[in-house]
This record gives C-alpha cells, structure tokens and sequence, in this order.
C-alpha cells in the first residue's frame, strides 16, 4: 500500500472517530433520560444540535482535507523527488542537484543522497580520468619504445650486414644498442612503477643514510651518463656534514633521475648546464635541480606535476618518455613527507626544488644521560 493511500485511510479515520464519538455520547444522553432522536430533534434544542451536529462533521472534514494536503505537500512530494532522484543515479544520470528546503528528517535524507551523488559523480570522474591516463600512458610508451627498438633492430642489422667494418664501428653500434636497451628498460620501469603508485603499493626500503654522502655518490653516478650526452652536472653541497635522513635511496634517485631527465628532454639548442644544489632548510633538506632550458609557459607551470602532462603538445622523437616522470616524483617526494615544486623563467631555465625532513636524534633525558656517564 502506497504511502498517499495510507495517509488518507488515516485521516479518514480520524474524522470518523470524533464523529462516532459524538453520536455516541449523544446515544447514551437520549438513554439516560429516556428521549428518543424524534423528542430531541422536536424540541426546543432540534435546531441548535442540528446546526452544531453539521458544524462540528463539516470542521473534522476540512481539518482532515487540510491536514492530508499540507501532509502530502510537505513530505509525499519530496519523497517522490527523491524516489525519482535515486532512479536518475541508477540509471548512471549524476549531473544534477538534490536540493534540501528545511532541517527535518527528509531534509537530512536529502542531504545524504545529495552527498551520495557527489560522491559517485567525483569517483566516476576520477575512474574516467584514471582510464584516459592509462591509455595516455599506454599510448606514450607504446609510441617511445617503437624509436629504439627500431634503432636496436637496425645497428644489429648493420653489425649482421657487415656495415660495422671496424672495431670502432662495431663498440659504437653495441654501446649504441645497450643505451637503447636501458632506454626501453626505463620506459617499462616507469609503467611498472605508475601501477603501483595509484593503488599505494610501491616498494619503499627506507634506510638512514647521510645527506653529504648519499648526493655525492648520486651526482658521481650521474656524472658519467650527463657527459655522455653533453651535460653539465656543477654540484655543491651546504649542508653540515652530520646530517642525516631516512630516506629510500633508490626512490630519491628516481626523483633526481626523472627531474633531469625532463630537463634533458625540453633542453634548449644550447648546450644544457644542470646545477644541483643541496641547503639546510632548517627541519628539511632542500634539493635544488636548475637547468638552462627553454623554461616553462606560466600558465603550464601550475600542472606540470599532473599525469601526462606535457609543455610541447606535439609529440615527436626528441621529446619521449612516459610523460610521468614529475608526477612519479611528486608522489615519492610526498610519500617522504616533503614536497615538491618549481620556478621558471620561458626561454631561460627551470629550478626544481624539493625537501625531505632530516633525521632528529631524540633528546635523551638528563637522568638518563647522567647515569650513562657514571657507569
């Protein structure tokens, strides 16, 4: 049985039983003085219970009208906007609004299914753009993998072919497939990791390390592979030599790898300089990455840690990767308690900074400490 129906059957009774009552009352008054409806409706009363009998059904007929419709107006009709407000979300409609008019119990269920729209409206959009950054990444390997593989596949051809017909020849087409082989190796490096960040599972091995030690043995790593590819690597370290953090070295390098290897990829025409600098910034440890590039747009500069996001919306060889490289690294750094952030001026350079907390000895109490001293 419908609400609407019930509530009339009620209403309807509760006219009725005043009316019941009365003609009750009224029944045992003609008993106790022995007068039947003909005396009373004869006499000098007839005309004044008449009009009061008919005044009184009237009165408990339109308060029962009134009351059914100011009922049904109130809390039937909002019962049914939301009745047809939860058809709209299970048939997947989530653009619109479930408004609430007063602070009463239907109000309070409003509330909630509007929060509950909002909320599946959000997850809906997050699942989607989950979705479309997938493919994005999918997409972006999928087209970076094919330049070195076709590279790998033609220097082994040339060696196979006989074209590398010196010694020369032949290391510089095997070191050419090996650094093509890492390139492909940090391609598929990147996807694993990606997997990993959005459902909160990388691998962190945290390990209290030495500032100092732990960037000059990061810098003498990179020094190499920079030269190589006619990179400027100037290091200098401001921080006190007993400074220490817990850290996960290999998720830090990552950062450090990922931050030049943007800058490597949207280097200007000139020969790029990277100057990484390492400060005490009182309860952290800021790491400083600038570089001589070609900058970033200021109205890019605010995304340019989102997923996929890329300067140079034209794709080609010269500018490869993933395209989340700086998302990655805004995650691990995050993920450390730090965060990250830049600065750019277009057509000069970028600074990249981050911070990680220090390592703080706890205090060890003055008792404590005396009586380590006595013994």
């Amino acid at each position: 049985m419908k609400m609407r129906t019930r509530m009339i059957i009620s209403f309807a009774i509760i006219a009725l039983l005043p009316a019941g009552a009365m003609l009750a009352v009224l029944k045992a008054y003609l008993y106790v003085h022995g007068k039947t409806i003909h005396d009373l409706l004869s006499g000098a009363d007839a005309e004044f219970f008449g009009d009061a009998a008919v005044s009184i059904l009237i009165i408990l007929f339109l308060t029962a009208v009134i009351l059914i419709g100011w009922t049904y107006g109130t809390y039937v009709s909002r019962i049914n906007l939301l009745a047809k407000a939860a058809d709209r979300i299970r048939n997947g409609d989530l653009d619109f609004t479930i408004e609430s008019r007063g602070k009463d119990e239907i109000d309070d269920l409003a509330e909630s299914f509007e929060e509950m729209r909002a909320r599946l409206k959000e997850n809906t959009a997050e699942k989607l753009r989950y979705e479309e950054d997938q493919k994005q990444l999918i997409s972006n390997i999928a087209h970076d993998l094919k330049s070195p593989l076709t590279s790998i596949s033609g220097y082994a051809e040339g060696i196979l072919d006989g074209v590398a017909d010196t010694e020369e020849k032949r290391e510089a087409y095997v070191r050419t497939i090996l650094s093509k082989a890492h390139e492909m190796n940090t391609l598929l490096g990147e996807l694993s990791l990606y997997s990993k960040i959005d459902t909160n599972r990388i691998p962190y091995n945290f390990a209290h390390i030495n500032v100092g030690a732990f960037f000059m043995d990061a810098v003498e790593e990179l020094s190499m592979d920079l030269e190589n590819k006619g990179v400027t690597l100037h290091y200098a370290n401001y921080v006190s030599d007993d400074v220490e953090m817990i850290v996960d070295p290999e998720q830090i390098r990552r950062v450090i790898n990922n931050i030049i290897g943007n800058s490597i990829k949207y280097k200007s025409a000139d020969p790029l300089a990277i100057a990484m600098r390492i400060t005490d910034a009182g309860d952290f440890v800021q790491v400083e990455l600038e570089d001589n590039g070609r900058g970033i747009k200021r109205e890019d500069l605010p995304y340019i840690f989102d997923r996929s996001f890329r300067g140079d919306a034209s794709r080609n060889t010269n500018i490869g990767g993933s395209g989340f490289g700086l998302s990655i690294a805004k995650k691990i750094v995050s993920d450390h308690g730090g965060r990250i952030w830049a600065t750019s001026n277009e057509g000069s350079g970028t600074t990249m900074y981050f911070v990680l907390r220090k390592y703080i000895p706890p205090e060890v109490p003055a008792e404590e400490s005396d009586e380590t001293e006595e013994a």
